[in-house]
């Protein structure tokens, strides 16, 4: 499975109007049928720094979600709120340690 870490730095006085996008995004995101997983995380000594833990089922449902509506509405809320471009690194699922 397809596994992307997104790496965002908000500027400070965004962090609540991003959450609040991010939350919306973040809860669409799960229900689409080929993501695994969608998570937020917040660096515990930079709060203002945040990871996204996207899990796919296929490369082609990547592509679909950078398509949707909650997607595209997230990105266009958020492109102010940045620091610095956010960035990424691709993985591959290996095993899940069960």
């Amino acid at each position: 499975m397809p596994v992307l870490l997104v790496y965002l730095h908000v500027k400070p006085e965004s962090v609540d109007a991003f959450l609040a996008a991010t939350r919306d995004n973040a809860r669409h995101s799960n229900q689409e049928p080929g993501i695994v997983r969608f998570e937020v995380l917040r660096q515990e000594d930079d709060p203002t720094r945040f990871v996204f833990v996207e899990v796919y089922r296929t490369e082609e449902a990547h592509a679909r979600h950078r398509e949707t509506a909650h997607y595209l509405a997230w990105r266009d809320a958020v492109g102010g709120m940045l620091a610095e471009p956010r960035t990424h690194a691709s993985y591959t699922e290996m095993f899940s340690g069960e």
